[in-house]
């Protein structure tokens, strides 16, 4: 009885303190670490695929700007270094050569021989055929690569000119035809070329003021001008129907040229 009535004897455990023990971490599936992987490398070549972009928009910046100075400035103090700096330019993007690119900007010396003409009125504008004469020597009148002959401008280098005229005119008649012409001899043509215009009829208007009033006079002017390619050996020269009635003098009546391409 005595044994029977006796209790289990409670366990009793024993704890280490100097054990270390580790909770056991949820490891993480394969695809999820590959995946993790896979977008690291793509963020690693996108940012090395902007450096590089980066770079080559910088150099080609840089060459670019370079070259776009040399073309702008035609008037370089060193033309030297900005020509070879332009066929360095050029070799490396690709096109033909240094040589080519050098002889296709304009040198100092080639703007300085651009032909030009400033023709002033003569006391004596009468010519033959209705051609006007001019002054080309003396006060404001010049010629410069360019010769002339008995009223006409001689073309001696080829290219584009702009070309203008004025004269004027007294009209004090009762009724006349007044046309202004800018003309161009060639030798591709055998006759004369028409390249500028202008015409118009006047008439006098009725006075009844003094007898001084008939002497009185009506001027016409008339302004002519344009861009036109002329060849080596193109004559330019200006026509005036009822060329009597041009004012002769300097300040009146000019005609002039200068080449503005290449």
């Amino acid at each position: 009885m005595a044994e029977g009535c006796v209790g289990t004897s409670p366990q009793v455990f024993v704890v280490d303190s100097q054990a270390s023990y580790t909770m056991p971490s949820e490891k993480k599936p394969s695809w999820a670490r590959g995946s993790q992987n896979l977008l690291l490398l793509l963020v690693g070549l996108v940012m090395l695929g902007l450096v590089v972009e980066g770079y080559f928009i910088s150099n080609l910046y840089k060459k670019t700007e370079a070259f776009s100075i040399c073309r702008s400035h035609p008037f370089c103090q060193n033309l030297t270094d900005c020509n070879n700096k332009g066929g360095v330019i050029m070799s490396q993007t690709g096109f033909q050569g240094s040589n080519e690119i050098s002889n296709g900007l304009p040198h100092q010396e080639q703007i300085h021989q651009r032909p030009f003409a400033h023709l002033m009125g003569s006391s004596n504008p009468v010519g033959k055929m209705d051609v006007v004469q001019w002054v080309s020597e003396g006060g404001e009148a010049i010629t410069h690569n360019m010769s002339y002959d008995k009223g006409r401008l001689l073309v001696e280098i080829e290219g584009y000119y702009y070309l203008y005229s004025k004269v004027q005119l007294n009209a004090a008649e009762d009724c006349s035809l007044i046309q202004h012409k800018v003309m161009k001899n060639t030798s591709a043509y055998d006759r004369s070329i028409e390249l500028m215009k202008s015409k118009s009829f006047r008439c006098k208007t009725p006075k009844t003021a003094s007898p001084k009033s008939s002497d009185a006079e009506d001027l016409w002017n008339s302004f002519l001008a344009g861009i036109f390619h002329l060849q080596s050996g193109d004559e330019i020269f200006v026509t005036l129907e009822n060329i009597q009635k041009i004012r002769s003098g300097s300040t009146y009546n000019f005609m002039g040229a200068f080449m503005i391409f290449p």
